[in-house]
């Protein structure tokens, strides 16, 4: 196999990892940047009990879990304040929606069910899930990860809903300094790709950029040169949201089947 990033200045977008990773681009030929988009995500428990004890008290129809550790955690806290049973009744009362494999796992370890679930692991598949379904005037709950979900909002408050979002984990952005200089990178061509491994890495960045006002340059400058690699569905799915069409996912969702991916593209318009 070629070196297919020989010459390639690559930015990694996570905080994890990093040093796999940058090994990954440098055996493919490439030079590694870390440029960390990813912020820090952590538990928000005293910010929740009031949301947690408002749902057991007023109840909804339906619950909507987009992650495995978001449920994990909401079901941790509750029986950290004394009501795991009342949580769980006033979720089985509820019709349930579903987001990913790791949520439908946790779910069904619960002994729940989802009468709604995604089949591709993204947003979107779990609107199409549940486009059949009425939702005028009912109101439900949303567990969201360290950001907000807009899409998936927008589609329920459409359809007459009353959303209710519950954060589990709250998100800090990352350094602002780090941001700035991967937008001046970027629109200096002085980076080829971007491997963002979270779909919050791809918020920071197009955040940051509406905020100086220079999204549609950073948003051409993925279209026509740098090439935007995300490690799944879920992560890509975020690009699509931000207009971006050009970008690299590998089939296996994995950090080097993503490195490879992104290695055989610059060979093939090598060759």
């Amino acid at each position: 196999m070629g070196k297919g990033l020989n010459g390639k200045r690559i930015a990694i977008g996570g905080s994890r990892k990093t040093e796999e990773i940058s090994t990954l681009i440098e055996k493919q030929g490439g030079t590694a940047v870390i440029r960390s988009l990813q912020g820090t995500v952590y538990p928000a428990e005293e910010q929740i009990e009031p949301d947690l004890r408002r749902f057991i008290k007023e109840k909804a129809d339906w619950v909507i879990f987009t992650t495995g550790i978001g449920t994990e955690t909401l079901v941790s806290v509750s029986e950290k304040i004394g009501l795991k049973e009342e949580f769980l009744a006033a979720v089985h009362e509820a019709k349930i929606g579903c987001r990913g494999y790791k949520t439908y796992a946790a779910l069904k370890k619960l002994g729940m069910t989802p009468s709604a679930s995604d089949e591709d692991g993204t947003t979107k598949g779990l609107i199409r899930s549940l486009e059949r379904f009425e939702f005028k005037g009912q109101k439900i709950m949303i567990q969201l990860h360290g950001e907000k979900a807009p899409v998936l909002t927008e589609f329920l408050e459409g359809k007459g809903a009353r959303v209710f979002p519950v954060l589990p984990y709250q998100h800090i952005p990352p350094e602002r300094e780090t941001v700035d200089k991967l937008c001046r990178e970027l629109m200096n061509h002085e980076i080829d790709a971007v491997c963002f491994t979270t779909a919050i890495q791809v918020r920071s960045l197009f955040d940051y950029a509406r905020e100086i006002g220079m999204a549609n340059e950073i948003k051409q400058a993925f279209e026509e040169r740098v090439v935007a690699a995300a490690v799944g569905k879920v992560t890509a799915e975020a690009i699509r949201d931000e207009g971006i069409t050009r970008l690299l996912a590998p089939e296996i969702e994995r950090m080097g089947a993503m490195i490879i991916e992104l290695s055989r593209y610059y060979e093939s318009l090598n060759s």
